[in-house]
């Protein structure tokens, strides 16, 4: 092959491998230093309601990057934490029904092994992407767990752009 064919082949090689990769999307991580900081404000926000909760933060791939349990709440609550993230990660939305259930009756049970139909999770999203989410477990009532993680979330969502 002559230099000047190699050239053109490399310089055309060159140019479909980098048009190539400019097409990739961008991806956004959910870091330990934003993770821990919506887990602190969740429990702040439980802890001046009076509850004793724990607090889960999972990533992109459902794995745990935060995780606070109260002094006092039960063991119980981690595993709820758990079950409420996988839930919002799996449903990309809040953790319970999809639907508000009628006053006074019960959430129906969860189809999906490992999850519960409670509220107190929320997808942690860049734009329309989710990147993770933030379980609460332990107030009396998942509408309190769910504000609770919303705090959370609240506190870093200018980070989140």
């Amino acid at each position: 092959m002559t230099i000047t064919k190699f050239t053109l082949l490399s310089g055309a090689l060159a140019l479909f491998s980098s048009s190539a990769m400019a097409q990739l999307p961008a991806s956004r991580v959910l870091t330990l230093d934003a993770a821990h900081e919506m887990a602190q404000e969740a429990m702040a926000k439980c802890r001046a309601d009076g509850y004793k909760v724990t607090v889960l933060v999972v990533d992109a791939l459902n794995a745990p990057k935060a995780l606070m349990r109260d002094d006092g709440a039960t063991a119980s609550t981690t595993e709820v934490a758990k079950m409420k993230a996988t839930a919002t990660m799996l449903y990309n939305r809040p953790s319970g029904p999809p639907q508000p259930v009628p006053p006074g009756a019960t959430a129906p049970a969860a189809t999906i092994p490992g999850t519960i139909n409670a509220q107190g999770a929320v997808p942690i999203k860049v734009g329309d992407v989710t990147i993770g989410a933030i379980a609460v477990s332990g107030a009396p009532g998942g509408d309190k767990d769910a504000s609770c993680a919303n705090a959370g979330l609240s506190k870093v969502s200018a980070k989140l752009k």
